[in-house]
């Protein structure tokens, strides 16, 4: 197992997911299934990579299965692979994602999107550890360790008759539920901090910190996109700062709450007077698209005091 564990690599302060994420710790390196539930961008990606990051897996491929995208005529041809004239077109054999992932992780994504036949076909390759290209009679193994993720709660599909049971007992042998952003807020500062410092690796931008008010109106925000919608905020803010202080001019309008947002945030997280003071004011810059002049005049203060009161807050 790699030095640096799951829980260093997909770090958490919610207690549920923190317990969950200590049990799939414990099964980082056993060939176990392992289902990731949870809606749209809440990080079950990031969590399939850090799970294969933090095993004896890592320097092995990761290979990301799209099922969405996954049709039934092309299901086999894509996942078991195709000899030579299995088909019209099949011009060269071409090995499938199950064969690339060799000893590393086959990530599926999506799985409620496989049909009943799918589910049927993946179910023998999981009872039996092995499939035949399309098309070939040589037996390949399948090596690799399996994760699967799903935005639906799998157990409501089988009820409904929309989910084949014996797949969905098959895959569900180690699962995590990850919650919503807006259940884990308190997970909210240390990932965007996170990705403040990756952004700025990845993007070749100057080192970059957020200020207090930008990460009240963060903290305020309700992100309907999760995850995923808290990388892309930051992302464009590391790319459109103009100082090493990120301000809250500077992140996307729809990532910043509305002031008594703001004022509920401030009474929870027991802020100082001048703590909520400057996310107002930062709050009172945007509404102004930056016209310091506007702002000040709004705020009943000269244009020198607020110039000033910035300068101080940035020191």
């Amino acid at each position: 197992m790699s030095e640096r564990g799951l829980g260093s690599l997909f770090q958490t302060r919610n207690r549920a997911l923190a317990r969950e994420i200590e049990v799939l710790e414990r099964a980082v390196d056993m060939p176990s299934t392992v289902l990731l539930v949870g809606e749209s961008g809440t990080g079950k990606d990031r969590l399939a990579r850090a799970l294969h990051d933090a095993s004896s897996r890592a320097a092995r491929p990761f290979v990301r299965i799209d099922a969405a995208n996954l049709s039934d005529d092309l299901f086999e041809s894509e996942l078991f692979g195709h000899e030579r004239g299995a088909f019209t077109g099949a011009v060269t054999a071409k090995p499938g994602l199950l064969e690339v992932a060799a000893g590393g992780t086959a990530y599926l994504d999506e799985v409620s999107s496989l049909s009943p036949a799918a589910q049927a076909k993946f179910l023998r390759v999981l009872q039996d550890r092995t499939f035949r290209r399309l098309g070939g009679v040589t037996l390949h193994h399948f090596e690799a360790r399996l994760v699967v993720s799903s935005r639906s709660d799998l157990a409501s599909l089988v009820a409904d008759g929309t989910f084949r049971p014996d797949f969905f007992y098959r895959i569900d042998v180690v699962s995590v539920r990850l919650p919503r952003l807006a259940e884990r807020p308190q997970d909210i500062l240390p990932l965007a901090r996170r990705f403040v410092r990756e952004a700025a690796r990845s993007l070749e931008r100057p080192a970059r910190r957020l200020s207090k008010p930008a990460e009240a109106a963060l903290l305020a925000h309700s992100w309907p996109g999760n995850v995923r919608e808290l990388v892309h905020v930051i992302e464009k803010a590391v790319l459109t700062a103009e100082d090493s202080v990120i301000s809250p001019e500077d992140l996307p309008a729809g990532a910043l709450g509305s002031p008594q947002a703001l004022i509920e945030t401030a009474l929870e997280q027991r802020w100082t007077l001048a703590k909520l003071t400057d996310a107002y004011i930062q709050e009172t810059l945007r509404r102004a698209g930056g016209n310091r002049t506007l702002a000040a005049r709004r705020l009943g203060v000269s244009r020198k005091s607020l110039w000033e009161r910035d300068k101080r807050r940035k020191a």
